[in-house]
């Protein structure tokens, strides 16, 4: 497949936005889609509010980079696929979003993306094709969100976030 890291990373930044420190999100103080809790465990210290503030995008390439991307085995995947699988991992999980994968490609789901399911994706796209499979990851990842408590209140976000991610995905195609 190809490196299209730079440029999905680019996509997923425009959605995370700058600082934020929402009362309802569990993420609490977040800056360019990294948490305060992330950023720690990143560094292995405590940062403080302005530390946060000031992040910048090449502070948090790395972490999007080893945490997210290669976590998942983006550069593994096709283009467009791998900006979904790597926007739903920064979103909600890489477990999660390795998990959804899995289930829709119909392999154990065990959150871990390995040879056996790059060989079972690659497979799936075969029969399915890369914008079916594309819609087909981004419906099941619409239903998850609609699925949570939360989704009252940041529904609305989430829904524009995965119909311009899967518009995007489908341009790369």
């Amino acid at each position: 497949m190809t490196d299209n890291f730079e440029k999905c990373l680019g996509i997923i930044l425009k959605h995370e936005g700058g600082y934020v420190n929402h009362p309802k999100d569990p993420g609490g103080i977040t800056n360019l889609g990294v948490t305060r809790n992330t950023y720690e465990d990143w560094l292995d210290e405590e940062v403080s509010v302005e530390e946060m503030k000031a992040l910048t995008p090449e502070d948090v390439e790395p972490i999007y980079q080893e945490n997210y991307w290669d976590k998942c085995k983006c550069d593994d995947m096709p283009e467009g696929l791998d900006l979904c699988v790597f926007d739903f991992a920064v979103n909600a999980g890489p477990g999660r979003a390795a998990k959804y994968l899995q289930t829709m490609i119909g392999t154990v789901a065990d959150g871990g993306i390995g040879p056996n399911t790059l060989g079972a994706l690659s497979r799936y796209l075969d029969e399915e094709g890369l914008k079916t499979s594309i819609e087909n990851y981004q419906n099941a990842r619409q239903e998850y969100y609609e699925g949570l408590s939360h989704f009252d209140t940041f529904g609305r976000g989430w829904t524009r976030r995965v119909e311009e991610t899967t518009e995007e995905a489908l341009d790369m195609i």
